[in-house]
């Protein structure tokens, strides 16, 4: 009796809670979650979770390396794509994205790129829709509460845990380098997933901020719907 293909990525994906996405589903995101946990958690898909990596690593590969940019605004995807950029020579911007780094010549930061990496849509706004004005194609990590607007490649995960972010990261590289052929197997990447996870005791107080920053953005996106309801006109009402 022959035994099964087992994909030894599959125990990876489980261990570090890749597959789970948050309570909160998105209509663009709706066809990726697998199920729904008795906690209410959304679960999605692992086999096109893998598929979808081995999909950017093969896209990401065919562009030069110092053209392709990953982002991340968040504090746990901040390691695996420094690490993601040493391993391929890609350019990481690990922290705030500065207005203008895509469209404006004349800026300090400014870079030219042909792929744009993001590690969360929502807090990776700016380069998404920078990117999009200039027609560059965009692969984003999503959970199941992420837009997937102006998106081009999306990439179904748990994009909050540090150890899910880690792995992922580690994933790509190593699927580009066997991609450009720069080693022949996989036992040629010595990189570890330990080596693209965020590590807490190098940033509490840098989470900390995160964390009120993010609190600070949730509060100004609830403002923004309350003011934007009160300015809808109901039945009978004209716009003013």
């Amino acid at each position: 009796m022959e035994k099964e293909n087992i994909n030894p990525d599959t125990e990876k994906y489980l261990k570090t809670g890749a597959h789970i996405g948050t309570k909160y589903k998105t209509w663009g995101m709706k066809k990726y979650i697998y199920k729904t946990r008795d906690d209410g958690l959304k679960v999605m898909d692992i086999q096109t979770l893998d598929t979808r990596i081995k999909l950017a690593a093969k896209l990401i590969s065919q562009q030069e390396k110092e053209k392709v940019v990953v982002v991340s605004r968040k504090l746990y995807g901040k390691t695996p794509i420094k690490e993601f950029a040493k391993a391929t020579g890609a350019k990481a911007i690990p922290s705030r994205f500065i207005p203008g780094t895509f469209t404006n010549p004349e800026g300090k930061e400014f870079t030219e790129f042909s792929l744009l990496i993001v590690t969360e849509p929502d807090a990776d706004f700016q380069a998404i829709k920078e990117a999009k004005s200039m027609h560059i194609p965009i692969i984003a990590l999503c959970s199941t509460n992420n837009s997937t607007k102006d998106l081009d490649l999306i990439i179904p995960v748990n994009n909050k845990g540090r150890k899910s972010l880690a792995l992922v990261f580690c994933l790509l590289a190593k699927n580009i380098l066997l991609e450009r052929k720069e080693i022949k197997n996989e036992k040629e990447f010595t990189k570890t997933i330990e080596d693209f996870e965020y590590k807490i005791k190098e940033g509490k107080e840098e989470l900390m901020k995160e964390k009120r920053n993010e609190e600070r953005r949730r509060a100004g996106k609830r403002g923004r719907q309350k003011r934007d309801f009160r300015k809808t006109p109901g039945p009978g009402r004209k716009n003013e």
